[in-house]
């Protein structure tokens, strides 16, 4: 059945909607995700027939949103070059709770998100999530009119991911880069087939702050990750680390601590959040004091 929009935002609030209840006869799919998150904002997981194979996460509530008050904007891939975020589900929808909005790679997850079966994505469809939602901004038809903030973009991606983000670093329409569970190859012997494989000299062309973060030394893309980190002294870099594997918290309640850390570097790099810098500012950041996480910054954020 077609959601109503107070009806639906009465049953998550309530906490009485099923987390993967759709909305099938509807013009868009719309699923709620752990009851909208845990942000001020309550979110919903939906399709967007303007934007094919993506999801957007986005707050349910777009009222508080306006030309003073707009949205952010996540830009998010997928690992193994899924065309579909069904890994990163909960961690993204957590994010667009506290006013984001998030444009994944990929279609909506299906059945409680099962694994994705089909071709894989493409680096162009970060860009065109970017396209769209500047597209959107100036639409005056458009529920998103005037209300993102399309100066706020961070591009960001897992592993396969991670590789695309990089891949389309030089765009300059990004504000703050994060790459997850991910780095350029320094074999790339070793990727998986279809990867982008750009060389590591397009660290170069990174211009604004970006935030590495991986999952120990364990993690398959460790070495990898740490190696760009080292590179990268022209632009603001960190090294954010918790030994949990490649797989990160993605799959945990809300994301798990990946969630907690990602939200602070979007208040600070897209919100102007000082308070959320403290997590990685200083000599002391909040992160280090984090059970498990370790923190590496370079001289120009430090």
């Amino acid at each position: 059945m077609k959601l109503n929009r107070i009806f639906t935002t009465a049953l998550i609030m309530a906490g009485l909607m099923c987390p993967h209840v759709l909305s099938a006869q509807s013009e868009e799919n719309v699923v709620v995700v752990e009851k909208g998150g845990r942000g001020p904002h309550k979110a919903i997981m939906k399709e967007e027939a303007s934007l094919d194979a993506h999801t957007i996460f986005v707050p349910l509530d777009l009222t508080p949103f306006s030309a003073k008050n707009p949205l952010p904007v996540l830009v998010w891939g997928n690992g193994a070059c899924y065309n579909s975020p069904f890994e990163h589900y909960k961690f993204l929808n957590e994010i667009a709770s506290h006013g984001y909005l998030v444009v994944a790679t990929g279609y909506i997850p299906r059945n409680g998100a099962e694994p994705y079966q089909g071709p894989r994505s493409t680096t162009q469809q970060q860009v065109e999530s970017m396209d769209w939602v500047i597209a959107q901004n100036a639409d005056p038809s458009s529920p998103y009119y005037l209300k993102i903030d399309v100066r706020a973009i961070c591009v960001a991606g897992m592993s396969c991911g991670g590789l695309q983000t990089l891949y389309n670093c030089a765009d300059p329409r990004i504000k703050t880069l994060m790459v997850c569970n991910s780095g350029l190859f320094t074999n790339p012997s070793t990727a998986m087939p279809g990867m982008p494989m750009p060389p590591k000299e397009k660290l170069g062309e990174i211009h604004c702050p970006v935030m590495y973060m991986l999952g120990g030394e364990s993690d398959i893309a460790y070495a990898n990750g740490k190696d760009d980190f080292t590179r990268i002294t022209h632009v603001p870099a960190c090294f954010a680390n918790l030994p949990v594997g490649h797989g990160g918290t993605y799959a945990q309640p809300h994301g798990g601590d990946y969630s907690i850390v990602a939200l602070a570097w979007l208040d600070w790099q897209l919100k102007g959040d000082k308070r959320a810098a403290k997590m990685f500012k200083g000599k002391k950041p909040l992160l280090a004091s984090r059970p498990g996480w370790t923190l590496q910054k370079n001289d120009l954020m430090k």
